[in-house]
């Protein structure tokens, strides 16, 4: 009997803390738009969501565990997806900060990124010169000196955390040294089978977005984890669909969403998360590839289930 292919999980990142309001009308700010924009998402197939917060008023990102609280429990009441929150912050923000809504939700998933960077997001000045809020230009500009702290006591902190609430990680690797920082934390035991790494591609700090960094990125995984891990493709800005595209059709999991690229096609932007979501889930039917559902997705990744939160 010929072996069940493997679904495909959809993730879809929301609203993130890399973009500004000013550059996307679409981008979701307040706890009704993302929550609404990852509803349709759900609906549109996406059986994760990774989910930030910002300040309603100004857009700009936050981590107070009061802003997450409306839009957790709505999407929680409203989909059956895996809701994943976010460690990662923002760059800007202290590893304290960062943790606050994961040691309070105690979510399903929660994002965790495994190594210090340079983040770079200054080169979006080239695009966008006008600014709604002081704070959006900062954003940008700071990011020239910035380093994202992720230290292995960080890594260690938030994975020893996240063991005793029963959540499980979206391994966020940037570089291949990442990979390696994993498999560390994998030998100590610290991370449990299969660990779910998410591989970017296009930060400026990070891995490339040719074709060439996702094949090396692939057999670095393969050669430090054999086939005890889940796979999936994050591309950043007009590399999201192709590189998805290329990594699904050699088994990977996908990302997208508007934290990842706020774009649809050249020049045009994507006016929602859901159009992404079913733009690659178009990609991925016409592959022949199979979707996973949310119950599906929790078994693939040994998830505790949605009724064991704190949300």
């Amino acid at each position: 009997m010929a072996k069940p292919k493997p679904k495909v999980v959809i993730t879809c990142a929301v609203t993130g803390a890399i973009h500004t309001p000013s550059m996307s009308p679409h981008l979701p700010v307040t706890a009704d738009e993302i929550a609404e924009a990852a509803i349709g998402a759900a609906k549109a197939g996406a059986a994760v969501l990774h989910l930030h917060a910002r300040d309603p008023q100004t857009g700009k990102p936050s981590q107070d565990p009061a802003l997450f609280k409306p839009f957790l429990e709505r999407i929680k009441r409203e989909t059956d997806a895996i809701i994943n929150i976010t460690t990662g912050g923002s760059p800007h923000m202290t590893v304290e900060e960062r943790m606050r809504p994961a040691t309070t939700f105690k979510p399903e998933l929660a994002s965790l990124n495994m190594g210090s960077m340079n983040f770079g997001l200054f080169p979006m000045l080239d695009r966008f010169k006008e600014f709604k809020h002081d704070w959006e230009r900062e954003h940008l500009e700071n990011s020239r000196s910035l380093i994202f702290r992720n230290t292995y006591q960080d890594i260690e902190s938030i994975l020893k955390l996240g063991n005793a609430n029963g959540t499980r990680f979206e391994f966020e690797c940037y570089d291949i040294s990442h990979l390696y920082n994993l498999a560390h934390f994998v030998d100590r035991g610290l991370v449990k089978s299969p660990p779910f790494i998410q591989s970017v591609f296009g930060i400026l700090g990070g891995i490339g977005p040719h074709p060439e960094d996702l094949m090396h990125m692939k057999r670095t995984a393969d050669r430090l984890f054999g086939n005890d891990y889940e796979w999936s493709i994050l591309g950043a800005g007009r590399s999201q669909m192709q590189l998805a595209t290329i990594g699904a059709a050699m088994g990977s999991n996908v990302r997208v969403g508007l934290e990842d690229s706020l774009w649809i096609g050249p020049g045009q932007l994507a006016e929602s998360n859901r159009v992404q979501v079913e733009r690659i889930r178009g990609i991925l039917e016409a592959l022949n590839l199979d979707i996973a559902t949310p119950d599906e997705a929790r078994a693939k990744l040994g998830l505790k289930g949605k009724d064991n939160v704190e949300f």
